[in-house]
């Protein structure tokens, strides 16, 4: 497998895991999703809206759109738990398109990165892996936060092994996914 294949197999495995943190959350009361909680953002809300945040400021870089800071300046946290859902989705299927169109030259492209004070200048493959640790980072926090709730943290870390398709096939198919699509031919 090359990295582009990997690097697609990680964006799908992105918004998977977001849709299971969605379908889990739907338990919730919109006040339980806003309720202060332990973490490094202090609720559901802001965890998955900082998630949120940094997607549509990194996808935004990576497609080349020369406002992407502007994403800083007019974010707000989603109010709603539809609301999250809604817009991460629309992210998430940005990144799959993004990944989709990935060869081995787009990953060893430079992209540039507009910090607060300067350009930062790296990889395309190396900003997606910084962006999949983030994800994956806080989306492990507002794993642990659901441990304080009435609502079972769903699974999310089973999805990059090919042998367990099991495990995710229910969910694949609900997103119009196939195995062949994700992972390519055996």
């Amino acid at each position: 497998m090359d990295l582009s294949h990997y690097l697609r197999i990680q964006a799908h495995a992105n918004h998977l895991m977001n849709q299971r943190l969605a379908r889990a959350m739907q338990g919730l009361t919109a006040p339980e999703f806003q309720a202060p909680r332990v973490g490094f953002f202090p609720s559901l809300a802001a965890t998955l809206g900082h998630i949120l945040e940094v997607d549509l400021f990194y996808v935004a870089v990576l497609e080349g759109d020369a406002s992407a800071r502007r994403v800083f300046e007019t974010f707000r946290n989603p109010e709603t738990l539809a609301d999250w859902e809604a817009a991460q989705r629309a992210v998430d299927l940005r990144l799959i398109d993004f990944c989709a169109r990935l060869d081995a030259a787009g990953c060893d492209a430079a992209v540039h990165i507009p910090r607060a004070d300067h350009v930062q200048v790296d990889r395309v493959a190396h900003l997606l892996a910084h962006l999949f640790m983030h994800q994956t980072h806080h989306r492990g926090q507002v794993h642990a936060m659901l441990s304080s709730t009435g609502v079972a943290p769903p699974q999310l870390d089973e999805f990059m092994m090919p042998s367990e398709a099991h495990l995710r096939e229910p969910d694949m198919a609900a997103l119009g996914w196939r195995e062949a699509q994700v992972y390519g031919q055996a």
